[in-house]
């Protein structure tokens, strides 16, 4: 019997620099945060904005900010997860929302994946609409980005952005909708951040939807510890392999790399209010 060959050890891009991750997840790898951020600034990767999925993740999230001048937060509480949403956690999360290291609210939105396949864990489509209509409140109020999570969800998410309070700025992250979609969402101005699973092999659309989005409305992330791009796909991802997306993307839309760079640091400036 023939054995697997093991997966190579992942690496960063070489030669790249001033790169943002615009999505990632800090408090959910294995290794201490600090010891991450050290090493995405030793692969060229300058700023990040970290993601909790509940409550107790979104405050940590937030407190890693206050720690590193180069880490902002997003708060919120996962649509999977959208039943710990309460008079008590509202309360909070408006709290962790008005900081001014807080760039986002979310990741909210919808997900239709787990309710199918792990349902008694999963908040029930309602639930998450609910959630998800008290979130856009939330980022209209801060004035902060809304940032979104869609998964199989299409239809109801673009029902509930379109007749609800429309807030300043919308990012659809870890994008991975049919072109039709994304078509949409660009004509009414949302963002699309990609993550690894853009190299992909399979997900041609996926690259086409990436050459789509105009400058000023494309992201890149990387969703870490999920989504390590190829050719690591399948190993623990972090901030620190988020070059190889960068090119991925930047072959998508015959640009050079350092071009899209510059578009997507101009972008996570603005998306997160952080230009003067």
């Amino acid at each position: 019997m023939s054995k697997k060959k093991p997966r190579p050890i992942p690496q960063p891009a070489p030669g790249l620099s001033k790169l943002i991750d615009a999505h990632t997840h800090l408090t959910s790898c294995k290794d201490e945060a600090g010891d991450i951020v050290k090493r995405s600034l030793d692969a060229g990767v300058e700023r990040m904005c970290t993601v909790g999925d509940g409550f107790n993740e979104a405050k940590a999230a937030l407190d890693l900010a206050r720690t590193f001048d180069n880490v902002y937060a997003a708060c919120a509480i996962h649509p999977t997860k959208a039943d710990q949403l309460n008079e008590q956690t509202r309360v909070q999360l408006t709290e962790l929302a008005k900081d001014e290291r807080c760039v986002a609210v979310g990741e909210t939105g919808l997900d239709t994946y787990w309710i199918h396949h792990d349902p008694e864990n999963t908040a029930s489509l309602e639930v998450q609409e609910e959630a998800l209509r008290w979130h856009i409140d939330l980022a209209v109020e801060t004035g902060k980005t809304l940032m979104i999570h869609n998964r199989e969800a299409d239809e109801d998410l673009l029902r509930i952005l379109g007749d609800a309070p429309q807030p300043t700025r919308t990012m659809l992250h870890c994008f991975s909708s049919p072109l039709d979609v994304a078509k949409e969402a660009i004509e009414r101005g949302y963002i699309l951040s990609f993550a690894g699973n853009v190299t992909f092999k399979r997900n041609e659309e996926m690259r086409q939807a990436a050459a789509l989005a105009p400058a000023g409305q494309l992201l890149v992330e990387t969703d870490a510890p999920y989504m390590t791009p190829e050719p690591y796909r399948g190993a623990r991802n972090e901030p620190t392999f988020i070059g190889h997306t960068y090119n991925c993307i930047a072959e998508a839309r015959n640009v050079p790399v350092e071009q899209l760079i510059e578009e997507v640091n101009d972008t996570f400036d603005q998306v997160y209010q952080l230009k003067n």
